[in-house]
């Protein structure tokens, strides 16, 4: 301490008030601290929008000059000066600016672990992903390590999971989370995402039993149930899709499903068999509690009546759906 106040008493005044100035820039609490020792008042901080609104011009335009310094720039004033919306603003532009003249990904990956472990600035690192290249995310992920558990590299490792690609890893830091809402709802839409519909769908219907007025987790289901239909367009796939839709209140879009299944029947009866009888018998209840289900239980027995007088002279068809235990309609 005494070495560095005598080389500081060393410096001439010029150079001793640019170190101080400098400092204050970076440090708000000493530039008020300085402004208040000097008796004047603070300037106001001039507003970035302007600069902000060149910055993007610029990129919607495909300019081939590298705004990249300016955007960064932008991007530490405003931090200096507190405006969240801003911030972010100036880091989806400073991202757009990387993707267009990457900078070397190391240093990037330096720069923008100094800006989120701060915890000023929320960083979305799949903006980031292009320039940064596995050079840049290898060097973040470092930086990362070090500085977990802390909250903030937490959040760090988990995007840097999801960057990469690691559905598992992913979904494993989202379970530890559960049973929040939120983490379901990011559960189930990262694995709708990689295609594994079947274990999103087990990940909603935990979570709808919690919670089954949720909303958005409800849309989530019928859009998966959709999806599943449409790859597969089974009875077993459309009756899914039915409840789906009957618990979303679309009840005249679940009803016109029912083809599915009157499709499904008559491709059995059209087998001749005695297995395919039964068969469709079997679907022919299920298609009976169906029509309760989407409100419509009246329009079962004429269905029905048409079929038995279709398919009159196949005995052994009408013993089969008698079987099933259900009432022939009286000729």
């Amino acid at each position: 301490m005494t070495d560095l106040r005598a080389y500081l008493t060393s410096l001439d005044p010029e150079t001793l008030a640019g170190l101080l100035h400098d400092q204050a820039e970076r440090d708000p609490e000493l530039r008020r601290s300085l402004t208040a020792r000097a008796g004047v008042r603070e300037p106001e901080p001039s507003t970035v929008g302007p600069v902000l609104d060149t910055v993007q011009r610029l990129l919607d335009s495909g300019t081939r000059a590298d705004v990249a310094p300016l955007a960064r720039r932008t991007v530490e004033r405003i931090r200096r000066e507190g405006d969240g919306a801003e911030l972010r603003r100036a880091l989806g532009l400073y991202a757009r600016a990387c993707a267009a003249r990457p900078p070397d990904p190391v240093e990037l990956a330096d720069w923008l672990g100094g800006i989120a472990m701060d915890g000023r600035a929320e960083i979305d690192l799949a903006e980031f992903a292009g320039p940064l290249g596995e050079a840049g995310l290898a060097r973040l992920r470092s930086h990362v390590d070090k500085a977990r558990p802390d909250p903030v590299a937490e959040r760090l490792h988990e995007q840097l999971v999801e960057v990469s690609g690691d559905v598992d890893g992913l979904v494993a830091i989202l379970a530890k989370q559960l049973p929040r809402m939120e983490a379901s709802l990011r559960i189930v839409r990262v694995l709708r995402a990689a295609g594994r519909t079947g274990e999103a769908i087990g990940y909603a219907a935990r979570a709808l039993k919690q919670d089954p007025a949720e909303a958005a987790l409800a849309d989530d289901v019928l859009g998966l149930r959709r999806a599943e239909f449409e790859a597969a367009p089974t009875p077993e796939h459309a009756e899914a899709l039915i409840d789906a839709l009957v618990a979303a209140g679309r009840r005249d879009e679940a009803a016109a499903l029912l083809e599915v299944h009157r499709r499904r029947v008559a491709e059995l009866i059209a087998r001749r068999t005695v297995e395919h009888y039964r068969e469709a018998a079997r679907v022919l209840r299920r298609l009976r509690t169906l029509h309760r289900t989407v409100g419509r239980p009246a329009d079962f027995a004429p269905y029905l009546a048409d079929l038995v007088a279709t398919h009159r002279r196949k005995a052994r068809l009408l013993t089969e759906i008698r079987n099933a235990r259900i009432a022939l309609p009286k000729e």
